[in-house]
């Protein structure tokens, strides 16, 4: 009898420590990072564009509706990465230097990444994607790699380490250490080169070697960042017909029936105004030209959508996916840029006109000239987006409909440029009653690294390589996930070109490089139509001093880093920032530990 109730004891037991130790398991962690994408254009935020996969996965995990990033490609990066503020991190502008310490254009020795808090805690690290936090003359096959990621933490890396490219030939395309063509790469060989698919593919076989190989209590750390829907215009032409005639309504009709499902979907409170529309559709010279921008635009994201439903079907084929904390969000909002909208005088001939590239010559450039076929690249509304021979943005008036209801671009500090959707999936975490909820609190890329550090109990440092660390700007989301508030006691902060913001609770003060503040209350208007900077001027005051004190402490000081044209605004300039020989502001060379 005594040997009988002990064998049921251990029957009863051992399942029960099972599914404890399943629940208790450290997360795997993939962030997912987009580029150059509007607020509403994910159908699971209101857009028409198709995006089945993250439309799952925000069914049934939570979207963040106030989620912000920094309204730039490389600033967004340095903050994801680091939990800090991007002119913490160095890089204030772009990947050149200014000469200050806010404004170098490449991580600074006073951050650390994603990639190094995680690996330290134990996790395999794995990049993948659009790098864009290297100085530009460190992007070269002998560059000084000290930040190039295999060097900032991550075991495995492929991607580009520049901040844009063609989908068909990507320049500075790296693996692990190495530059690499994409045509001679031991590793990896499609019938066709597109560089979302290479990602997706090398995303799959990464998680497929470390499930294989690894001790199977070590999880994995997966930083994702996609070039879509980033300039040029690049999808193949199974992925643009879809879309054919699919955005013939033209702009206004587009931005109000997105504007009044957001609505339906509890997206945004319906006393959020619906911004003006810009670009007039029936006055439109070259319809068709604009139609297909449009077209490969949302083919870009969509074939980015797909992907994300392969990394998934690992995840799920490994028995992972429940154990997997999955967060995507996008670098800033709709790009204005009008790169390649110009005429030029190149047109398409049959046969290549221009010298052939090797098939292993490695590829720096940015804007191509030429295809390696030796076909020049064409650019202009008398050339179709898409193919590879192409270079073209899809232009304000289609971001104005990416960033419905919301004002201004990339760039800016509006809502427009700043506002980005957060997905977080986690199946063993996000279970009912809070699937498929919204998240309204305020929040930002910082809280990304105090997420992962604290659903991954890993250790944020004090110091690295003996120099002093910055300590992390962010709150951990993870209490959102299960019903509890999130909690922050910090207003929230921007700092681009001159344009600046802070977010307070309800209230919202921002402007532009050089125009007056303006003032939101962002309960009762979001798409910041009504400024109140007059009829509460004492909250301007308020809100102006503490963003001030931010940009004194976190390197934005000299604003924009290489000139000031309103010093009587900021006097405090000269008194906050002392200049050695360089030119530079540095901090003293010690280990204390700095705001």
């Amino acid at each position: 009898m005594m040997r009988l109730l002990i064998l049921l004891s251990l029957i009863w037991f051992f399942p029960v420590t099972n599914l404890m130790a399943k629940a208790t398991k450290r997360p795997n962690v993939i962030v997912i990072l987009s580029d150059d994408m509007g607020y509403s254009d994910l159908g699971c935020f209101g857009g028409e564009i198709r995006t089945p996969n993250l439309d799952t996965l925000a069914r049934n995990g939570v979207r963040f509706t106030q989620f912000y990033n920094t309204g730039r490609c490389c600033p967004t990066r340095a903050s994801i990465l680091t939990g800090l503020y991007p002119h913490q991190a160095g890089i204030g502008h772009m990947t050149n230097d200014k000469g200050w310490e806010g404004y170098t254009g490449e991580l600074n020795s006073h951050c650390v990444t994603m990639g190094e808090v995680m690996k330290s805690g134990g996790y395999h690290t794995i990049g993948l994607g659009k790098w864009h936090v290297v100085g530009d003359k460190n992007v070269k096959p002998d560059g000084d790699k000290s930040n190039w990621p295999m060097q900032r933490g991550f075991d495995k890396f492929y991607g580009t380490i520049t901040g844009a490219g063609s989908f068909y030939d990507p320049g500075t395309l790296t693996r692990g250490n190495t530059m690499i063509s994409p045509f001679a790469d031991a590793e990896y060989k499609p019938e066709q080169y597109y560089y979302t698919h290479a990602l997706r593919d090398n995303a799959v076989k990464y998680i497929h070697e470390h499930h294989a190989n690894s001790d199977k209590s070590q999880p994995f750390f997966m930083y994702l960042a996609f070039t879509n829907a980033h300039w040029p215009m690049h999808a193949l032409e199974a992925d643009i017909a879809k879309y054919k005639g699919h955005f013939a309504s033209g702009y206004d009709k587009l931005r109000k029936a997105r504007y009044e499902r957001m609505q339906q979907m509890g997206l945004l409170d319906p006393k959020w105004g619906l911004s003006p529309t810009v670009g007039d559709w029936d006055k439109i010279e070259h319809r068709e030209w604009e139609l297909r921008c449009m077209e490969v635009y949302a083919a870009m994201i969509t074939s980015m959508d797909e992907s994300i439903g392969k990394i998934v079907d690992e995840l799920k084929a490994n028995g992972e996916f429940e154990q997997t904390m999955i967060c995507f969000m996008q670098d800033n909002g709709g790009c204005q840029e009008e790169v390649g909208r110009k005429m030029n005088e190149v047109v398409r001939t049959e046969k290549a006109s221009l010298p052939l590239i090797a098939k292993d010559a490695i590829r720096l450039d940015v804007i191509p000239k030429q295809t390696r076929e030796g076909h020049p690249v064409l650019m202009g509304p008398l050339t179709m987006p898409g193919p590879a021979d192409t270079y073209i943005a899809y232009g304000l008036n289609w971001a104005n409909v990416s960033n419905t209801p919301f004002r201004e671009y990339k760039h800016f500090v509006h809502e427009g440029g700043i506002s980005t959707p957060l997905i977080v999936s986690w199946p063993a975490k996000v279970t009912p009653p809070m699937q498929g909820q919204f998240v309204n609190t305020p929040s930002h890329l910082i809280d990304i690294m105090a997420t992962c550090v604290d659903v991954g109990e890993a250790t944020y440092p004090t110091e690295r390589k003996g120099e002093f660390v910055r300590p992390k700007e962010g709150v951990s989301l993870a209490p959102a996930l299960i019903g509890q508030k999130i909690k922050r006691e910090n207003p929230l902060f921007w700092e681009h070109e001159g344009n600046m913001a802070i977010r307070d609770g309800e209230w919202k003060l921002v402007a532009k490089e050089n125009k007056p503040w303006e003032l939101f209350n962002m309960q009762q208007d979001r798409s910041e139509l009504n400024d109140l900077a007059e009829k509460h001027p004492e909250k301007v005051k308020e809100l102006e001093a503490k963003w001030n004190d931010y940009a004194a402490r976190a390197q934005v000081l000299p604003l924009h880093g290489w000139k000031n044209k309103n010093p009587e605004k900021f006097p405090e300039i000269e008194n906050n920032t002392s200049k050695n020989s360089l030119g530079k502001n540095k901090p003293a060379k010690n280990k204390t530990r700095p705001n």
